[in-house]
């Protein structure tokens, strides 16, 4: 084994460039074996959702070693501190996607948490950056890619701010939460604002993307400008699965 391999094989920093198209399927339901056959399609990406998703520890890394055999694996972590962050990617992940980053202040936390010393806080340890060494663990640390989630009034507000802060290589709009803190937003309204967050972090050289619920809307994401988005979600495609198949056999 490369004594400086990192604990992931695909890493997803390198792709990370303006005007890449990059579709990502997002995995909720917490089951290693859907992230395997995901991995099969070879998205850009994995999201393996720690927020709001059904994963546990075990499962995490599970599923950040047998998808990530095949693509880029992203942990939307529970939130942007030390622990959570470290925890996921002690799991293997290529990157790390935290929710709710309001301000400079909170994306400044998330990058640190997201290095070990001196550029950042991350504790050093864990099964999976370990099994080739402590040089393999410390030369993974500037190969993470860190994206924040712009998915506030406030954090698009502060989304120049946000953008600036060094340590963040994308940025990612959460649209539910973003137009659930902007209840009197029509839809044209909350388009630019998407939009005016999009511009800004592309100013500032990041890649920006957001959350759509399928294909199509993933396909018009990427006309407008976006780099990221999501074409598939395993509860959405679940539920039309089994809806499908009840309508077909009842008619």
């Amino acid at each position: 084994m490369n004594p400086q391999a990192p604990p992931f094989q695909h890493p997803f920093k390198p792709r990370l460039q303006r005007g890449a198209v990059l579709p990502l399927i997002w995995l909720a339901l917490g089951s290693a074996a859907l992230a395997e056959i995901a991995a099969r399609s070879v998205p850009a990406a994995i999201v393996v959702d720690l927020q709001h998703g059904l994963w546990e520890r075990g499962s995490l890394e599970a599923a950040a070693g047998i998808a990530g055999a095949r693509t880029s694996v992203i942990a939307r972590t529970a939130d942007f501190s030390a622990t959570a962050v470290g925890a996921a990617l002690d799991a293997g992940v290529a990157a790390v996607l935290a929710p709710l980053v309001d301000s400079a202040d909170d994306a400044r936390v998330l990058a640190r948490a997201s290095r070990y010393p001196p550029q950042g806080r991350r504790s050093g340890g864990g099964v999976r950056p370990l099994l080739a060494g402590v040089d393999s663990m410390l030369a993974a640390n500037q190969q993470v890619a860190v994206g924040a989630m712009i998915e506030t009034a406030l954090g698009a507000q502060n989304a120049e701010a946000i953008c600036a802060v060094e340590g963040i290589d994308f940025i990612f709009i959460g649209t539910g939460d973003l137009q659930l803190s902007m209840p009197e937003a029509g839809p044209g309204q909350l388009k630019a604002c998407c939009a005016r967050i999009r511009d800004i972090a592309h100013q500032q050289g990041l890649p920006c993307g957001l959350f759509t619920s399928d294909a199509e809307a993933a396909r018009q994401a990427f006309a407008e400008g976006y780099e990221l988005a999501v074409v598939a979600n395993d509860i959405g495609l679940a539920a039309r699965g089994f809806a499908q198949a009840m309508q077909s056999a009842r008619s």
